[in-house]
């Protein structure tokens, strides 16, 4: 009861200077105190330093709210109120050290500052240990390139489906941001496979441009880069290989049809996907991705038909593709028409030309 007397004695004595001139020094007496004594107050004290620094940082200019900001950003029990009014100051030199370090801001108040402030603000934010998907959501959709990659770059960084797709599609025009997403181990497969694919469809097209007599070679060496890439990405995925393996056993027992394709769109399980129908339509696994992550399904709808498969079963599929590229379930109307219009013969034809141009574009 003594040491809780004398604290507010303190802290009274400290509001007691009514010359607001002064009021920067008392609140680096009062910090002193705060930092001298961080780990051994109560909650009911620490309550009252959050008021009475907040009173004090009323009144005080710009750099000694920065100060102050840089010497309670680390301590693990800071006052929650000054942290927050700290984190919304407009000055970065005041809100940044706390946005970057504190541990007593929570994840609404960072959602809220990372929709709000400014991209100096963002950045601070990005350079947290951790940072959870709703703040990563806000940071990869609003920030500017320099937010983006610091996030990307940041290993204590969880990403939703949304931020993944969000980063992909920035990647494919900033080289420094695709090699970093490449680098995650977080990014799912079909994402960086689509990441790279698209990459790879933009300095085709920038090379086509520039010489259009070597077109047909370049369109040949570039279909050769992107099977390399698919075909690495594929090698360093632990659930590429288990979903090949378990489809290869389904087929060698007989039981790889189209109900276990349908099963495995079902499950949205784009490598088990893949690889099945790799199988069922005697095609190389790169072809077969490269038609769920590039923007067109026409691809689908002939392996769908050369199979003779449903088009409940195609539709399922379709969807799988839509949500690894962002088509629209619109589309699926669109391409109803297509399903039935193509007759299985003519898919099948497709097929073998599919089958003699891969044979035909690899290295002897």
């Amino acid at each position: 009861m003594t040491a809780q007397t004398g604290l507010i004695d303190q802290l009274e004595d400290a509001l007691g200077d009514k010359n607001l001139a002064r009021r920067a020094e008392v609140l680096r007496k009062v910090t002193d105190l705060f930092v001298l004594k961080s780990g051994t107050f109560t909650e009911d004290q620490i309550a009252l330093f959050d008021v009475v620094m907040g009173r004090l940082l009323q009144n005080i200019e710009s750099a000694a709210r920065a100060q102050f900001g840089s010497r309670i950003a680390k301590l693990p029990d800071a006052p929650r109120g000054v942290v927050r009014l700290l984190a919304a100051d407009a000055a970065i030199e005041v809100a940044g050290p706390v946005l970057t370090h504190s541990e007593r801001i929570d994840v609404d108040t960072l959602v809220d500052n990372a929709r709000t402030q400014s991209q100096d603000h963002l950045l601070a934010i990005s350079g947290r240990k951790i940072l959870t998907e709703a703040v990563t959501d806000v940071l990869v959709d609003r920030g500017n390139r320099a937010v983006v990659s610091a996030t990307a770059h940041n290993a204590g960084a969880k990403f939703s489906e949304f931020g993944v797709s969000t980063l992909v599609h920035k990647a494919c025009d900033d080289g420094d941001l695709a090699l970093c997403v490449w680098s995650r181990p977080d990014i799912p497969r079909q994402n960086l496979v689509k990441l790279f694919v698209d990459a790879s469809e933009a300095v085709k097209n920038q090379l086509i441009e520039a010489d259009p007599r070597r077109a047909g070679l370049i369109k040949s060496i570039v279909a050769q880069a992107t099977d390399h890439i698919q075909t690495k990405a594929r090698a360093g995925s632990n659930e590429f290989s288990q979903a090949r393996h378990l489809v290869r056993e389904l087929n060698a027992a007989g039981k790889l049809n189209e109900a276990q394709l349908l099963a495995f769109a079902d499950a949205g399980s784009f490598d088990k996907v893949v690889a099945a129908l790799s199988l069922m339509c005697d095609l190389p696994v790169g072809v077969v991705e490269r038609a769920f992550v590039q923007n067109q399904t026409e691809q689908i709808v002939v392996l769908a038909r050369a199979i003779d498969i449903s088009w409940a079963t195609t539709m399922k599929l379709l969807l799988l593709h839509a949500g690894v590229n962002g088509s629209s379930r619109q589309q699926l109307d669109i391409t109803f028409a297509n399903f039935f219009r193509l007759q299985p013969v003519t898919a099948q034809t497709a097929l073998k030309f599919y089958r003699m141009r891969e044979k035909a574009n690899r290295p002897n």
